[in-house]
């Protein structure tokens, strides 16, 4: 069963990855992605592996490699412009996978919701060092068209940290992945919590996302 994609999804990497995620799902992200570009194959398996193993709460993705999602039992795929077709990664992960997809435009949004994606990556919306980029940031007004116009979540992408998530969500996201702010932060904890609050404050997120932040606040603090 496809689970709630809307709200905090929190991209992990490198020898922080399995810590960040734990963390991440217990205080209450909706997805967790494992994004390891660089590392062999057989170093991710074993970390997706690990993650999957602690990740409770969360949707748990990974970025690209539709066989290893399969491998250890990842709820989904997330997929690049130039990665494998959505088809070939429903027919390898099955109907009730999650597959989101990156797009920067309002035509290749509409074209990968056509094919089957469950959410969008749309970005980057402000200027990120996570990732190389050869284009200038979307910005909020691109993403607010993209949004008016697909029924699938858009989960807005590219330096977006505590104190800039605000008004990607009024532009009409559904979500906000977040790698840099969280990755690189003095404390993740704090960092998380101040995005989920965030996230929070925004009604047209679903009740259930809401409720798996709160859910997962109260256990922290017993």
């Amino acid at each position: 069963m496809i689970r709630d994609l809307t709200g905090l999804h929190v991209i992990v990497g490198g020898e922080r990855a399995v810590e960040l995620a734990a963390l991440a799902d217990r205080l209450g992200a909706s997805v967790i992605q494992l994004r390891e570009k660089e590392k062999p194959v057989g170093d991710v398996l074993r970390i997706a592996d690990e993650i999957r193993r602690v990740v409770k709460r969360a949707a748990f993705i990974i970025n690209d490699r539709a066989d290893i999602a399969r491998a250890v039992s990842a709820d989904g795929v997330h997929l690049g412009q130039d990665d494998l077709p959505i088809e070939y990664a429903r027919k390898i992960l099955g109907s009730d996978a999650i597959i989101g997809v990156s797009c920067g435009s309002t035509a290749g949004a509409l074209s990968v919701q056509a094919a089957g994606a469950n959410y969008v990556g749309f970005g980057h919306i402000y200027p990120t060092a996570s990732k190389e980029k050869t284009t200038p940031p979307k910005g909020l007004e691109e993403l607010f068209e993209v949004a008016a116009v697909l029924s699938v979540p858009v989960i807005a992408i590219g330096g977006i940290t505590p104190l800039n998530a605000a008004p990607v969500l009024q532009a009409g996201a559904s979500g906000i992945a977040v790698i840099g702010a969280i990755q690189h932060s003095d404390d993740p904890t704090r960092t998380i919590r101040e995005l989920l609050s965030v996230v929070a404050r925004f009604p047209r997120l679903s009740a259930s996302a809401i409720a798996i932040h709160e859910g997962a606040e109260t256990a922290t603090l017993q």
